[in-house]
């Protein structure tokens, strides 16, 4: 059942400003899809307006259809832009990003699901600007460890997959491909072949979860290794999509926090409008400054 009416604390700002045209002229100059306006996401007014984005590699169709997401579904039928790497790295350039943030979509239409795409867009990245950092927010590659081990090889400093939800919704909420213990071996997978790279996941909260369930996938997560959680308000794009069941208090996401911080996570960020990329570079700084942190 969906709740009525957002909350006070559920606000977004409205995108405008020098730093946000620019980020969106120089992304579209290249051809470049982005996160920010594909997913809808709430915090575009302070990302771009601080100059950084999420750049989302191989279209901006899906092979697989969440209740939880904007992006359009379909089918690419194996397309694949060779040149995107390369665009991505001369927007990085143009724009003088030190820390780059690269998703994709979903694409069970390649054999690789598109890990080649983002190893090439990582060591791209690297040659034209070598001090960026680089963070990939990779799909599950249907748990194919080659295509995992081939985004490792490519050296970005942080690698993120998100579990979304807790393990009694991801039928009900993720895509029929998607899978819960799939998703935690992902990131089990990612740490065998490389410690030293940092790992990130997100959950969505408000679906219909209990705490208990959030505090179970938290244990799941450290268990597996992540170092970085972000928690954030499930907000609901269109009708189509799954009903907001709670808008979770900002104590609440507080107090999870600092479960999330006991458990061991070496930074978490925990609020209603953080999303899994939110403020990224400012949280993995804090993490490599050595002390736990949650924000």
């Amino acid at each position: 059942m969906q709740v009525e009416g957002k909350p006070r604390w559920i606000r977004a700002k409205i995108p405008s400003g020098p730093l946000y045209n620019r980020v969106r002229h120089v992304l579209r100059s290249k051809g470049l899809s982005t996160v920010c306006e594909e997913a809808l996401c709430p915090n575009v007014a302070d990302c771009w307006g601080c100059g950084t984005a999420t750049i989302m590699l191989l279209g901006d169709v899906c092979t697989r259809s969440c209740r939880f997401c904007a992006v359009k579904a379909g089918n690419p039928m194996g397309f694949v832009d060779k040149t995107e790497p390369e665009r991505v790295a001369m927007a990085v350039s143009e724009l003088g990003l030190d820390y780059v943030v690269l998703t994709s979509v979903c694409r069970d239409d390649l054999q690789d699901g598109g890990a080649g795409i983002f190893a090439d867009a990582v060591k791209a990245i690297k040659r034209t600007r070598p001090k960026a950092r680089v963070e990939a927010l990779i799909p599950d590659f249907r748990g194919d460890r080659k295509a995992i081990e081939i985004v490792v090889h490519s050296k970005p400093d942080v690698i993120g997959h998100n579990l979304e939800t807790v393990k009694r919704l991801t039928p009900v909420i993720r895509d029929r491909r998607a899978n819960y213990h799939l998703s935690l071996n992902v990131l089990k997978t990612i740490k065998e072949l490389d410690n030293s790279i940092y790992t990130k996941s997100s959950l969505m909260l408000g679906l219909g979860e209990s705490e208990q369930e959030i505090m179970e996938a938290m244990v799941g997560l450290r268990s597996v290794g992540v170092d970085i959680l972000t928690l954030g308000q499930y907000l609901r794009p269109t009708k189509r999509h799954a009903p907001v069941v709670e808008y979770v208090r900002p104590e609440t996401f507080d107090r999870l926090r600092d479960v999330a911080l006991s458990l061991g996570f070496k930074g978490v960020a925990s609020a209603p409008l953080v999303r899994s990329s939110y403020m990224a570079a400012e949280l993995f700084q804090k993490v490599l400054a050595g002390d736990s942190y949650g924000g």
